[in-house]
């Protein structure tokens, strides 16, 4: 019974060690140059694979190698000399989305399927050269989303794809934005 007392002592010595680390007080793009205004001190039981709060001074002023979601704890490799992003064989596309033609809520970080919208009435339904409907969907992650600028007009989605697929995304006339399950390869 004595064993079981002390080791249950340690234990909760140990989960109730906390340590003041860095987050994102902001959403920050890649290439960011980090200002202390981007970050914010947090204390959590955290490992080694995040910036203590001690390493501030180090982090203000390098790069954000990829870009960096408000409220995440940070990393040592998210920051430094070289921009990391978009991930080589990637690239980002961004689309002006009509309204209705993404869900209202949409955010960074989704797993998106973008589909070329509705032909206007009237107009052929364009083929792939093999006698199907238009061109497939383009699967991404969404990297940004901005708010028209006025009601009724269009907003910008920036998706992430497989750098193949960017020309046939930038294609798509009226593109639709619908959101996929976070694992998985279904496709619309």
């Amino acid at each position: 019974m004595l064993v079981s007392a002390v080791g249950f002592t340690l234990i909760a010595v140990e989960l109730g060690h906390r340590t003041e680390v860095l987050v994102l007080s902001r959403d920050v793009p890649a290439g960011h140059v980090l200002a202390k205004a981007d970050l914010r001190s947090v204390e959590v039981a955290a490992e080694e694979s995040v910036v203590p709060v001690a390493d501030r001074a180090r982090i203000v002023g390098q790069r954000a190698r990829v870009p960096l979601v408000a409220g995440s704890l940070l990393s040592p490799g998210q920051v430094g000399e070289r921009v990391d992003f978009p991930p080589v064989g990637f690239s980002q596309v961004s689309l002006a989305v009509e309204a209705g033609g993404a869900p209202p809520d949409l955010a960074r970080g989704e797993r998106v399927g973008v589909l070329p919208g509705p032909a206007g009435v009237g107009e052929d339904v364009p083929k792939d050269g093999k006698g199907e409907e238009g061109p497939a969907a383009v699967i991404g992650t969404v990297t940004g989303v901005k708010v028209p600028e006025s009601a009724g007009a269009a907003r910008v989605v920036t998706v992430l794809v497989e750098t193949g697929a960017a020309r046939r995304a930038a294609q798509l006339d009226h593109p639709r934005v619908v959101v996929l399950p976070a694992q998985g390869r279904e496709a619309p």
